[in-house]
């Protein structure tokens, strides 16, 4: 099931509700992403707060560590009931296999976990030059693709440009989270690998992951309806 993950980069709880407060009467809870910048200002009761109204969440905290301390830290994250949470492909199979352990509860069930490939504000150019990671970055993000599902991860977070590359590497089942969405009529701020919410479903994304174009509009609801529309209903 296609859908729509508003991500809610507020930095403190007081805005982050607030703005949640003008999806109350809305039929569908928006699915929530809690990023570094929330959850370090507010801490883990901001987790439990949005889940008590009923939204889905995904925890994006992109872990990158040694696999003790990633598995470690899943396991404490695990108890927050989150619905997704990721890590950083680059960290090794080895370090995401521990992550999956980490996060599964002792009765087998757990949330969704994503590894993230390469950010969307990062070009080819800078992969190469900057990060000494040569080649072409749809090569690298495939590879990295490859290796989340080898760890036994549910998708990956990536462009949605990338979306149908991962799915012909990896299968269809194997999820793509898609931030760099933008409408056709949105300035494309700091990302590079961008597209729009219906261009991400012709290519096959199965969440996209939306903030400015929404969080900053005049009327959220509004572009939050517009994503939905584009995205999951195709209209």
């Amino acid at each position: 099931m296609k859908d729509v993950i508003i991500a809610c980069d507020f930095p403190c709880e007081s805005d982050a509700l607030s703005f949640l407060d003008r999806f109350s009467l809305t039929e569908r809870k928006p699915f929530v992403k809690i990023g570094m910048e929330l959850f370090y200002g507010a801490g883990p009761s901001i987790v439990r707060e949005i889940k008590r109204r009923g939204h889905r969440i995904f925890l994006d905290l992109k872990l990158h560590d040694i696999p003790n301390t990633v598995r470690k830290t899943m396991k404490v994250l695990s108890a927050l009931d989150v619905d997704m949470t990721n890590v950083h492909a680059a960290g090794t199979i080895e370090m995401m296999q521990a992550a999956l352990e980490g996060l599964t509860r002792f009765d087998g069930t757990r949330p969704l976990l994503v590894a993230v490939t390469q950010l969307t504000s990062t070009s080819e150019e800078r992969m190469n030059s900057e990060l000494l990671v040569q080649g072409h970055i749809q090569d690298v993000i495939s590879r990295y693709a490859e290796n989340a599902a080898a760890a036994g991860l549910d998708g990956v977070v990536c462009s949605p440009l990338e979306s149908s590359l991962v799915k012909s590497s990896c299968g269809q089942e194997f999820l793509t989270v898609t931030p760099g969405i933008r409408f056709a009529d949105s300035a494309s701020d700091d990302q590079v690998r961008i597209t729009t919410p219906s261009r991400a479903r012709e290519i096959g994304s199965d969440y996209i992951v939306v903030g400015r174009p929404i969080t900053g509009a005049a009327d959220p609801v509004s572009a939050y309806q517009r994503c939905l529309n584009e995205f999951v209903y195709g209209k």
